[in-house]
């Protein structure tokens, strides 16, 4: 436990939660991750689809940009009634269910796993694919690094949602304040030159055009371009995190979030058509990035370049733990409804939802694995999941004001329709556009989950309807007991076994299976052993059972008496005894058989209400103490019935 608590740190108790709640600033790195990170890779999904276009398509940049900065506002008016709405941190999930219905609502959940789970994989690979690009000699490693970089954040939310904030608070702004640097300055250098700034460094000559502008190629660059939206929606489900007053707190993260990249976006898009900056071919050899290209044009290769280009790195690797710190948080919310294993409502040692945080390790993880830490493909799947949950979310925001008597409902209607309306077309641009090139696989495994999450809460209503009581119980005069203890050997464990059956009832079955070739006398034993100590004591003697085994099976002659011995006893209920050793140490339990624990087992999964189970523990760090200091009994001779 010690080295527990220097890992992830000492566990904290449920009245230290205000403690561990975080502040808007704090806020912004652990929600704000993903979203302004897409700085870095938004504009330029959108410039290499307009590649094709050549130096034309340089001017599309603009218009694109306004056109994602005008639907974040919409989103962020949208949210920040969200957040004033649910205060307990509703987030899509709850929003969608309380007024679309149930189905509504798991639907958004799923989007959100899918969309979180995305970033995850996506984030980290984007990460270290610049980290190689830099480094080719790291190349190889690119799926161990990836993993590494998985593993860190995982260990840093399992420490506790403030520690991560804080962790990760110094790459987040130094990201914010070297992109907003390279802007302020490229803007002052492009007024100052009328329009018409010289490069500091060399830029890549423009490919020719290859085709001309259309509407479809303008939607599929709009469409690249929304993956600059996603994680916009984490504050709204993590309002409880943040400190009070926690509506204001939240709110407040969401404008910074909101602001700073809407600025980055309409900054690097402003420089892009100043300098003239063309996308590159992503894998080719002379690829670099849009951020690369912009900064390096504006401040050249210098000190300044190196630093932004690590600012820009680390978070894009950070940008994960935006998923981090929401993901646990939904499978928590989801959870509650029965859709998802109700361990996952816990919170763990640090007060955060372990569970939730180890499945996203995982999920991420194979998704690494399978592509091989190169994830560039599921880039434009991130805006499906998120343009979904957006719009259920906001059209669950137009029922609520409509039902809602507070004053100015109808306006705030208003404003979550136009987001609505706003993100259900941009989430069909983005589903048609981007089908073909692997849309279908979010549209396959949307409905799965789906299903898998709804079978869950069906298993959860059929078990609650099962167990439910409608009325005072009734309790009557039980029926006796029938004890059945399975013994391989005679010995203390044996000894303690019966004594705890005698206890239970007078009605006690030994049972012993004997195989063709044992040497050992079980019935000579019992003789010698146990019938004097019985008729001693004045207890009924118990029935004794010895199985023949030809095939040397134990478990499964042991079983077929027991239910043998329960449908002979229709009134009866039948109580297993089962001996067993407890080790003083983990290791030492696979110097022995698990006979007991696969009759347990068995009896568990295959056993009825009628059949009852009994351990009875032999631990031997307490027996082991003693024996140095007494005359072993001769029931001490061999080590229990399942050292064999």
């Amino acid at each position: 436990m010690a080295l527990l608590d220097f890992i992830l740190g000492r566990p904290l108790a449920s009245s230290e939660d205000q403690q561990e709640r975080i502040g808007s600033f704090a806020g912004v790195s652990v929600f704000g991750l993903d979203a302004l990170s897409s700085a870095a890779y938004g504009p330029e999904a959108a410039l290499t689809i307009l590649i094709p276009l050549g130096l034309a398509g340089v001017g599309l940049g603009i218009p694109i940009t306004v056109a994602v900065s005008a639907i974040l506002v919409i989103v962020y008016f949208s949210y920040r009634q969200t957040i004033a709405a649910y205060p307990q941190g509703a987030g899509s999930y709850t929003v969608a269910k309380q007024n679309l219905g149930k189905h509504a609502g798991l639907g958004a959940a799923v989007a959100l796993m899918v969309d979180y789970t995305l970033n995850v994989a996506v984030g980290i690979s984007a990460g270290i694919g610049a980290l190689v690009s830099a480094f080719p000699a790291l190349q190889p490693h690119t799926l161990v690094l990836c993993l590494t970089v998985l593993a860190l954040l995982a260990f840093m939310n399992l420490r506790g949602l403030r520690e991560a904030g804080l962790a990760f608070m110094p790459p987040t702004y130094l990201f914010i304040g070297c992109l907003m640097l390279v802007c302020l300055i490229g803007i002052v250098k492009t007024i100052l030159s009328g329009g018409h700034p010289q490069p500091l460094a060399e830029l890549p000559s423009p490919p020719p055009p290859q085709t001309t502008i259309s509407l479809w190629l303008f939607l599929k660059a709009f469409a690249a371009g929304c993956t600059a939206m996603t994680g916009v929606e984490a504050v709204s489900n993590g309002v409880p995190v943040f400190k009070e007053p926690a509506v204001k707190s939240a709110r407040l993260t969401l404008t910074f979030i909101v602001a700073i990249l809407i600025i980055l976006l309409l900054g690097i898009a402003y420089l892009v058509s100043a300098y003239q900056i063309t996308a590159t071919e992503p894998g080719s050899a002379n690829y670099q990035s849009i951020l690369s290209l912009v900064t390096a044009a504006v401040a050249g290769r210098g000190v300044f370049y190196y630093v932004t280009m690590v600012a820009v790195l680390l978070v894009l690797c950070l940008s994960a733990n935006t998923s981090f710190a929401d993901f646990p948080r939904v499978c928590r919310t989801v959870s509650i409804d029965g859709f998802l294993p109700s361990s996952f409502g816990v919170r763990g040692r640090r007060l955060v939802y372990t569970q939730g945080i180890v499945l996203l390790t995982a999920l991420a993880g194979i998704l690494l694995f399978v592509f091989n830490g190169v994830t560039d493909r599921l880039i434009p799947l991130f805006a499906v999941g998120a343009f979904l949950a957006f719009t259920l979310s906001q059209a669950g925001m137009v029922m609520h004001w409509l039902k809602s008597q507070e004053p100015n409902a109808y306006l705030s209607a208003i404003i979550n329709g136009v987001g609505a309306f706003a993100t259900g077309v941009t989430l069909l641009i983005v589903i048609v556009t981007k089908f073909a090139e692997g849309a279908w696989i979010v549209l396959i495994v949307l409905p799965l989950l789906f299903l898998i999450m709804q079978a869950i809460e069906w298993h959860y209503r059929d078990v609650a309807e099962e167990i439910a009581i409608s009325g005072p119980i009734s309790l009557r005069e039980p029926s006796p007991l029938i004890a059945v203890v399975p013994l391989d050997h005679l010995n203390s464990v044996s000894a303690r076994a019966l004594q705890t059956a005698f206890a239970v009832t007078k009605k006690v079955h030994v049972v012993h299976v004997e195989h063709e070739d044992s040497e050992e006398d079980f019935a000579g034993d019992w003789n010698k052993y146990v019938k004097p100590a019985i008729k001693q004591s004045r207890l009924p003697a118990p029935e004794v059972v010895v199985l023949k085994s030809p095939y040397r099976q134990v478990v499964a002659p042991t079983l077929d008496y027991i239910w043998k011995l329960e449908r002979e006893n229709p009134d009866n209920s039948i109580v297993v005894l089962i001996p067993q050793l407890v080790e003083s140490h983990w290791y030492y339990s696979f110097l022995h058989n698990q006979r007991a624990a696969i009759l347990r087992t068995v009896l568990l999964l295959k056993g009825r209400n009628r059949i009852l189970i009994m351990d009875v523990p032999w631990h031997l760090n307490c027996q082991l103490k003693v024996r140095g200091r007494h005359r072993m009994e001769p029931w001490d001779r061999a080590p229990a019935w399942l050292d064999r």
